[in-house]
């Protein structure tokens, strides 16, 4: 019944595997992390707005949000370099705001 409601709308059903808890934990945790980050804190006003703010999301997890596993890279862009002593006496951090300020992304200046 809710394959058919879904499938009326345009939506396939993906299954997952029965017992795969690996693949669930997975999306479970992006979900998570996408509804704490940004759905709980911005008014989604349709269809397109909401694939917006999903491909800007997914760029700032993918290429700039850092992950504790790892260890503060994000995953496709290299790890951090350690700040020398030289560039600690003297940091300027950049901001860029991502989605109307809702995300904020910071980088060392050169």
């Amino acid at each position: 019944m809710i394959d058919d409601l879904f499938g009326s709308a345009g939506i396939v059903t993906v299954l997952t595997g029965v017992r795969m808890p690996r693949m669930n934990s997975i999306v479970e945790r992006w979900v998570k992390t996408f509804r704490a980050e940004l759905l709980d804190r911005t008014l989604i006003w349709n269809e397109a707005h909401l694939r917006h703010a999903l491909r800007e999301y997914e760029r700032h997890y993918n290429q700039h949000r850092t992950h504790r596993s790892l260890a503060a890279a994000a995953p496709l862009r290299d790890r951090p370099q350690p700040l020398g002593p030289g560039q600690i006496e003297r940091l300027a951090v950049l901001r860029r705001d991502r989605l109307g300020g809702v995300i904020h992304e910071y980088r060392h200046a050169a």
